[in-house]
């Protein structure tokens, strides 16, 4: 049974609509335009919300979309075949209303449609009563119980019989088509002193493994005497090693030396650098983002090689155009099948996962199909620039994250801001929750470093030498002795949600602006520490949590976040539980023009990219610009 189906345009305006029952399908139908239509997700023609399963069909010549929505819980197999037939139907009849395409004629256009869908629905509802699924076969009906009982028996001793048979057969046929090579055969059995004729076949396996050992210490036991008496040799000159040099700048494995900690606590200021502090910082201006910029050096040495290229077969390039000009036709899959696999392939030689880059080409192919294209258009500009309309609309998600209006109005209900770094091991969390946490001083916050990593040694070590060094960029004296930065730790082996607990009550006594809560790295596998993970975000409720991925990563970008999310679900003990909120793409400046990663974990989890790492400084970080990402994801 169905529940709703809907036809409408592109434009938003109902053009004819089917209620099965008595709920109405703006909801679902308006979560399948926002989600999926808006997104440019049509890669699968399904869609799942709440308790329903909607399935749609986009008729691009006419700009028209086809909706039909059902309990999820139910398989219908007719439900394809609808679509079709209703589309087909539809476009047929209602041409010429269509044709016009003005909101006006549609609005006034008259498509009395209700007749003709049920009669659609019956014939499609009868047509999957007639291939109902075959019956499970009877025993009675197998081979199986043709068989008398007695054949079925088997007693211990019957299958060495048998395979001693087989084991016989086989030694015949081989004896009796080895006729005119059994000369050449009994040669090295000669040589290796066996007994040639019928007497071989009756020797044991042990026998002739014994025999054949024998050959072989026979054959290569001079040798291994040889090799024996050189290691024995070369025993003595052992004896005049050497030293080791010692290098002036080695330094020394005494422990009062190699000791450069100081013991701090919580609240106590820092000893002074000694390090340069320009360094540290980086160049560039900390308090505003700068965007991402993807350009690279080799643009330009390639656009110089390409130009004298196109003035030597400007004849041949014209031909070549009008060849793949399309000229006012409506595209097929069979025109675009060429293309979309070559950009595939493109999308995957860039470091996009290959699940999504099938899924990418298909929603382009949806989008596509049966559109009319111009006279000078052809089909491989047509597909990319409907691609770089796609990756742009994906890297700009539905909802965007802007810490600094988040944070000034937390400051007015005076409580902190909370933010989680989680991700796998060693991809920069600690790295960049302290580029974060300058520009959050740049921009006049003050900051509450959370070290609640307590597995990974040296991990609040890493964390208190960011602290000293934003102290020293960022002292009291230029703030009115008011503490900007300070780290919150309880050392190691304590529960990190009891500790991001106590950080952010410290941060509200305290009167710090945002706490920055560092967790240790976790494979997306590990059940223990994804439900510690799940317990400090339940426990604490922080108003950001922040993924953590690398640039670096292809497929495994997809398998990371997916797992974290489900993990997260999973583990969670609220009712409705808490998710990744935005990405931090660190060790950007590593890859080049290979910016797939940012194209994955988009798609995957409709989540925005907050910050970008380019480098080692606490400047080096940058917000992203969709366009940027996908002109180099574009760039051949």
């Amino acid at each position: 049974m169905l529940d709703f189906f809907t036809i409408f345009s592109k434009g938003g305006l109902v053009l004819w609509c089917f209620q099965g029952v008595s709920d109405s399908c703006t909801g679902p139908v308006n979560a399948l335009i926002r989600s999926v239509l808006l997104q440019e997700r049509g890669g699968n023609n399904s869609f799942t919300h709440e308790a329903l399963t909607l399935k749609y069909k986009l008729d691009n010549q006419f700009e028209l979309v086809f909706v039909v929505g059902f309990q999820k819980i139910l398989t219908l197999t007719y439900v394809d075949k609808l679509i079709d037939d209703v589309h087909r139907l539809f476009r047929d009849k209602y041409r010429t209303e269509i044709q016009q395409q003005s909101a006006l004629s549609l609005l006034n256009g008259t498509f009395d449609f209700q007749n003709d869908f049920l009669r659609l629905l019956r014939e499609a509802e009868e047509s999957s009563k007639i291939r109902a699924p075959t019956t499970m076969k009877k025993f009675e009906d197998s081979e199986k119980a043709k068989k008398p009982v007695r054949s079925m028996i088997e007693t211990r001793g019957e299958k060495t019989k048998e395979k001693a048979k087989n084991n016989k057969k086989k030694g015949a046929k081989k004896e009796g088509s080895d006729g005119p090579l059994a000369p050449n055969k009994a040669a090295p059995a000669e040589k290796s002193g066996l007994p040639v004729g019928p007497e071989n076949g009756e020797l044991s396996k042990e026998e002739l493994i014994r025999r054949k050992r024998e050959e072989f210490i026979q054959k290569h036991g001079k040798g291994l005497d040889k090799s024996s008496k050189s290691s024995k040799s070369d025993i003595p000159k052992e004896k005049g090693k050497k030293a080791p040099r010692v290098w002036e700048l080695g330094g020394s494995a005494n422990k009062e030396v190699l000791d450069y900690s100081t013991p701090t606590t919580n609240g106590t200021p820092e000893a002074a650098l000694s390090e340069d502090i320009n360094l540290i910082r980086g160049t560039g201006p900390g308090g505003q983002l700068q965007d991402l910029d993807c350009s690279s050096s080799d643009d330009e040495g390639a656009t110089q090689n390409t130009k004298p290229s196109a003035t030597k077969g400007t004849l041949g390039g014209m031909f070549g155009m009008l060849k793949g000009l399309v000229g006012s036709k409506s595209l097929s899959r069979e025109d675009m099948e060429s293309v979309l696999d070559k950009m595939r392939d493109h999308l995957i030689a860039k470091n996009v996962a290959a699940d999504i880059a099938v899924q990418l080409c298909e929603s382009v192919a949806n989008k596509l199909e049966g559109k009319v294209m111009g006279t000078f258009s052809t089909v491989t500009s047509t597909v990319k620039q409907a691609l770089q309309e796609s990756l742009v609309q994906i890297l700009q998600p539905q909802r965007r994250v802007d810490m600094l209006r988040d944070i000034m109005d937390a400051q007015r209900r005076q409580r902190p801001y909370v933010v989680t770094f989680c991700g796998v091991n060693g991809v920069g969390k600690s790295t960049n929750l302290a580029k974060i946490s300058f520009w959050l001083l740049e921009n006049g916050f003050s900051v509450l470093i959370a070290a609640c990593d307590t597995f990974r040694a040296g991990a609040v070590e890493q964390l208190r030498t960011h602290a000293r060094r934003l102290t020293a960029l960022h002292p009291p004296e230029k703030h009115g002795g008011r503490t900007m930065v300070q780290l919150f730790e309880k050392g190691y082996g304590k529960d990190a949600a009891g500790i991001a607990m106590e950080a952010i009550a410290f941060a509200r006594n305290q009167g710090f602006d945002v706490v920055l809560v560092d967790t240790a790295g976790r494979m997306q596998d590990n059940a223990p520490l994804m439900t510690a993970l799940a317990k400090l975000i339940t426990v604490n409720t922080p108003d950001l949590v922040l993924f953590v991925g690398e640039a670096l990563v292809g497929n495994e970008a997809v398998d990371q976040l997916i797992k974290f999310n489900r993990a997260l679900a999973d583990h969670s003990m609220a009712q409705t539980p808490r998710l990744i909120d935005g990405i931090v793409l660190t060790k950007f400046d590593t890859i080049d023009d290979k910016v797939g990663a940012a194209i994955s974990m988009t798609y995957i989890t409709s989540k925005p990219i907050v910050f970008v790492g380019t480098g080692q400084t606490y400047c080096d970080l940058r917000s992203l610009n969709a366009k940027a990402v996908v002109a180099a994801l574009m760039k051949a």
